[in-house]
C-alpha cells in the first residue's frame, strides 16, 4: 500500500517509521524530518497516488488547511485517516470535504502517548463510514493493538475527548488523595495497596500512579518528564469543554480539572511536565 504520512513529530515520526517497515510511506513535515523514512517537499506531494494519507496535525485549523492542500491531490476512492486529536467540528467539516471530492475520511485519534506509537501498542477511536474504517483496519494493527469504530465522522474524535476528561479528573482525584493521605498520616505504599484493589480503583492509580516508587513505573518516577504533557492533557480538557457547551451538556467535573490544568500550565511552570505531575503541584499548597 502506498500511504503518505504528514506530520512526523514526536507521535506521527514513529508512527510513519512502523508502517514503513511494510508499506511505501512518503512522509511530509514543515519541521521535522526523520532520517528513516522517505520524504517529499510538500504536503500535496505526499498525498499524491497514495492509497491513503495519514495526517498526525496539532489542531483543527491546521487540519482544515492542510486537507484543502491535500485533498484535491488525492486520487478519487483513497483515503484521508487522520489521526490528530482535533474538535469534533472540524473533524466532521473535513470528513465533509471529503467525500465531495470523491475521497473517505476516518478521524482516528490515538491514545498511549510517544511509547505506544514507538512501540505499535495505541488505541484508535475510529468515526467514519463501516467500508472506510475496515479499509484502513490492517494499518490500525500495524501502529496499534486496538481500534474501535465508533460511529459516524467526527465520533472517534468524541470518544477520545470524553476518554480523557475522565482520565483529568481521575489524575486530579488521585493526586489530590496521595496529598491528603500524607498528611494525615497514611503510608504511601499501604494507600496504593488499599485503593488499587478496592473501589478507588482507577487506570491514573493502578497503571500511572502519580506518587514515585509505588505501583508499575511511571513518569513520577523519572521526574515527572513527560509520556502524556500536562499542557496536552489541557488541549484535550479545552476541546472536551467546547464540545460540551456546542451539546449543551453539563460537564462541572470536566470544567473544573480544565481550570485546574489550565493554572498548571499557565501560571505554575507546568508545561513541558507530564500530567501526573499534579501530586507535586498539591503538595506544595495548603487548604484555601
Amino acid at each position: 500500500m502506498r500511504i503518505g504520512f504528514i506530520g512526523l513529530g514526536n507521535m506521527g515520526g514513529p508512527m510513519a517509521a512502523n508502517l514503513a517497515k511494510i508499506h511505501d510511506v512518503i512522509g511530509f513535515d514543515t519541521i521535522a524530518t526523520p532520517a528513516s523514512l522517505s520524504l517529499t517537499t510538500s504536503a500535496a506531494e505526499a498525498a499524491k497516488d497514495a492509497d491513503v494519507v495519514i495526517t498526525m496535525l496539532p489542531n483543527g485549523d491546521i487540519l482544515r488547511a492542510v486537507a484543502q492542500d491535500i485533498h484535491p491531490a488525492m486520487k478519487a476512492g483513497a483515503i484521508h485517516l487522520d489521526c490528530s486529536t482535533v474538535d469534533v467540528e472540524s473533524a466532521r467539516a473535513v470528513a465533509a470535504q471529503a467525500k465531495a471530492a470523491g475521497l473517505a475520511a476516518v478521524d482516528a485519534p490515538v491514545s498511549g502517548g510517544i511509547g505506544g506509537a514507538t512501540n505499535g501498542t495505541l488505541t484508535f477511536m475510529a468515526g467514519g463510514t463501516p467500508e472506510a474504517f475496515t479499509a484502513v483496519q490492517p494499518l490500525f494493527d500495524i501502529m496499534g493493538q486496538k481500534a474501535v469504530h465508533c460511529g459516524d465522522a467526527g465520533n472517534g474524535q468524541a470518544a477520545k475527548i470524553c476518554n480523557n476528561m475522565i482520565l483529568g479528573v481521575t489524575m486530579i482525584a488521585t493526586s489530590e488523595a496521595f496529598v491528603l493521605a500524607d498528611k494525615l498520616g497514611l503510608d504511601r505504599q499501604a494507600m496504593f495497596d488499599v485503593v488499587s484493589t478496592s473501589s478507588g480503583y482507577s487506570w491514573s492509580m493502578n497503571a500511572y500512579c502519580p506518587a514515585p516508587g509505588v505501583g508499575p513505573q511511571s513518569p513520577a518516577d523519572n521526574g515527572y518528564q513527560p509520556g502524556f504533557a500536562a499542557e496536552l492533557m489541557l488541549k484535550d480538557l479545552n476541546l472536551s469543554q467546547m464540545a460540551a457547551e456546542a451539546a449543551d451538556a453539563d460537564t462541572p467535573m470536566g470544567q473544573a480539572a480544565r481550570d485546574l490544568y489550565a493554572e498548571f500550565v499557565e501560571r505554575e511552570n507546568g508545561t513541558g511536565k507530564d500530567f501526573s505531575a499534579m501530586l507535586p503541584r498539591f503538595e506544595k499548597r495548603t487548604r484555601p
